[in-house]
């Protein structure tokens, strides 16, 4: 499956040309992923506003950095800040404000003769929109997570504990062909799973629980993120009617889910329905988020997120309702919007599943 790093450089090199920069320096490793392939824990990029651009990194990555980047000059130096200085002194440096530190950002200042600008999160917004190979590995770690689910499902719950059933979900998604579980699983079990990142331990799994699980599988260092709520044996009428009011909320948030579409919108869209339904004070959590090299990325819902999504962005949906002490109720899945109808990545079923 091959990616266009240069292309992702050249659009990055035009993003920095809008804002008056002629150097962009980046020190997010994943955003060094993005615009590279470089892999390796210790590297930053050093991009130049006609799209050239030299990698940054030590001694120990340097084979894997020539190995794992094309049309990049890798330079191997003591620190990755002095090479900026060294190779442009007198140009408009632009830099990841949100990740240097402070110390970091003076550093790089004495050394320059124009003071660094922040470049905002100028890769980020990149990042929201996927290539064509970035879905499909989405697709492939969706679908992992997909098998995984339903292969726990199908197998003993009563009597297992939270972390057994978390442990055994995580190996499942790496022996079907994930290069690991892309976060660490929730599961929780009767009144945990009204906290909703609650940590697994040993609390047993009981006939008349709600146990929900939030996990998902890493492919390519894509992420896939996916959430259900299922009842141990019969189900009690509020945890029918509370499952009903998220399944209802969570798809009308998909449906919504169309280019040109603003999370602002959205998210008061699926608010109102779980106001209409008398549930909206029990959802204390965000509606959603971005989805790809990182589990939480651009962009967000909230009643102040700007902006319109654009065909290729890939979220999450995942309205829920949390009744501290009884139980709660999270419905998530991991959806691409395309020109037509959203494309949901976790087609697990989002009906009330009573199990055991």
């Amino acid at each position: 499956m091959s990616t266009d790093r240069g292309e992702r450089r050249a659009r990055a090199a035009e993003a920095l040309r809008e804002i008056g920069a002629e150097r962009l320096l980046v020190t997010n490793l994943l955003n060094v992923r993005y615009l590279t392939g470089f892999t390796g824990s210790n590297g930053a990029l050093l991009l130049a506003a006609d799209g050239s651009a030299v990698l940054v990194t030590d001694g120990r990555y340097r084979d894997q950095a020539a190995a794992e980047t094309e049309d990049v000059r890798v330079h191997v130096a003591p620190t990755l800040l002095g090479p900026a200085a060294e190779l442009a002194p007198d140009e408009q440096w632009a830099v990841e404000t949100h990740h240097l530190t402070v110390d970091q950002h003076a550093e790089l200042g004495a050394e320059l003769t124009h003071p660094p600008i922040a470049a905002g999160r100028l890769v980020e917004r990149l990042r929201a929109v996927k290539d064509a190979g970035e879905v499909e590995l989405l697709r492939q770690a969706c679908a992992i997570s997909v098998e995984a689910l339903q292969r726990t499902w199908d197998g003993p719950l009563l009597g297992r504990s939270e972390r057994d059933i978390a442990i055994g979900l995580e190996r499942l998604m790496v022996d079907l062909g994930a290069e690991a579980a892309g976060f660490s699983t929730i599961c929780a079990a009767g009144e945990n799973s009204a906290i909703p990142h609650h940590a697994p331990t040993d609390r047993v799994v009981e006939r008349g629980d709600l146990l929900k699980i939030d996990f998902g599988a890493r492919v390519g260092g894509y992420h896939a993120d996916c959430t259900r709520t299922v009842v141990m044996g019969p189900s009690a009428e509020w945890q029918r009617e509370i499952h009903a009011a998220v399944r209802q909320a969570q798809a009308l948030g998909v449906e919504a889910l169309r280019v040109d579409a603003t999370p602002a919108d959205i998210d008061a869209a699926v608010r109102q329905d779980l106001e209409d339904t008398g549930w909206l004070e029990h959802f204390t959590t965000g509606l959603g988020h971005g989805v790809g090299l990182q589990i939480h990325e651009d962009p967000f819902f909230g009643p102040t997120r700007t902006g319109r999504l654009s065909p290729r962005t890939v979220l999450t949906m995942e309205p829920g309702v949390y009744l501290v002490g009884r139980g709660g109720v999270r419905i998530e899945d991991t959806v691409c919007v395309t020109p037509g109808d959203p494309e949901v990545l976790t087609p697990a079923p989002t009906d009330l599943l009573e199990i055991g």
